[in-house]
């Protein structure tokens, strides 16, 4: 016999509340027309990180773009190859930020008098990909994408967001 029921209940709503923010949503699209004509059974990199964006020095550091590649070829089933050479796909990926700005909702009259937000709010929103192509023709098969924000993340942690993210976009790779 539970002592308290409600007690039990709230933290079970509490847990699944948290379970639920914790899921990354994976956006994906395959091009159809194509992927059943190319067997990926070797990729090689599409490329690296390059030029003088800002977030060079930060998120899309080379740091992290190592630990980018170590968590996609840890989900590949083929090897990956240091040159293009003979492989049958290529994979591309990356690290992005913005500031998004929302108008936040939910004014009215409570207890106190009027509540609200005085305006909108910045934040952080981050993005991590995985892109696979055709070597022979380089025409697109596969894109995905989630949003992960690595934005003063470093180390572990960053370590940690960007194995949850690669891991969650192959949840949609269609090999």
């Amino acid at each position: 016999m539970l002592r308290h029921p409600l007690r039990a209940t709230l933290v079970c709503v509490l847990a699944c509340t948290i379970a639920a923010c914790s899921t990354l949503y994976v956006k994906s699209d395959v091009n159809t027309a194509l992927i059943g004509q190319v067997s990926c059974n070797s990729f090689a990199w599409a490329g690296s990180f390059r030029g003088n964006s800002p977030l060079r020095g930060g998120i899309a550091n080379p740091v992290n773009e190592s630990r980018l590649r170590s968590a996609i070829a840890a989900h590949l089933k083929g090897p990956i190859q240091d040159g293009q050479g003979n492989a049958d796909c290529l994979l591309g990926y990356g690290i992005g930020a913005t500031r998004a700005v929302d108008w936040p909702y939910g004014y009215g009259w409570g207890y106190y008098g009027y509540w609200g937000w005085p305006g909108p709010y910045a934040y952080p929103e981050g993005i991590i990909a995985v892109d696979m192509y055709d070597a022979r023709s380089h025409k697109p098969l596969w894109h995905a994408s989630v949003d992960q924000n690595l934005v003063g993340v470093s180390g572990a942690e960053a370590q940690k967001r960007i194995d949850a993210a690669v891991a969650a976009i192959f949840t949609k790779y269609p090999g």
